[in-house]
């Protein structure tokens, strides 16, 4: 399997001499993660995997099950529940909502409504689809690490960080594993 790790991107400083970041979190932080397979599946049945977040806790290390608030679906202003867990942490609940829902091109929701974005793309590459997660912690996420955390907002901040690098390779491997299962085919 190829696997394609990319782009880390810190914030920059306005001109003004600030980024807009939270003085709790330095500069140097990086807020922006991405990863990319090439997967032997059309982008349509790709996007029909991802864009049924009740099967994100198939692949998912994390998230461990997903549903639509009020019978929604996959269209933008919708809004889904997650559970999540990871070590040293009880398991959470979040709230999410869908900003892109393209078939066979976009599927991404943000945390609860401001806070992180999770997005996947799809594009048709010789021998299938080239999907790419990301992650990117938004001024919401910042500002509420920020209030929640206080001085320790930035380890916090860099933590999620780190969990999304290990989660994108083992999310994007998993998706790939089962789109391309003979039993299951995409």
């Amino acid at each position: 399997m190829s696997l394609t790790l990319s782009r880390v991107i810190t914030p920059q400083p306005s001109p003004g001499g600030t980024s807009g970041v939270s003085p709790r979190i330095p500069e140097e932080t990086p807020l922006v993660y991405s990863g990319s397979v090439v997967i032997a599946a059309s982008p349509q049945a790709l996007y029909d995997m991802v864009s049924d977040i009740t099967r994100m806790g198939q692949w998912s290390p994390v998230t461990k099950s997903c549903w639509w608030d009020e019978g929604d679906g996959p269209k933008v202003g919708a809004w889904f529940t997650g559970r999540n867990e990871a070590p040293a942490r009880d398991p959470w609940e979040t709230r999410c909502q869908v900003a892109a829902a393209d078939p066979g091109k976009e599927f991404a929701f943000i945390v609860g409504g401001t806070w992180a974005r999770w997005g996947y793309t799809f594009a048709p590459v010789a021998g299938g689809t080239e999907v790419t997660e990301s992650w990117e912690m938004l001024p919401g996420g910042l500002e509420r690490f920020g209030q929640r955390f206080g001085d320790g907002a930035a380890a916090q901040v860099h933590d999620r960080y780190l969990t999304a690098q290990r989660g994108i390779a083992a999310t994007l491997a998993a998706i790939k594993q089962a789109a391309e299962a003979p039993d299951q085919g995409a």
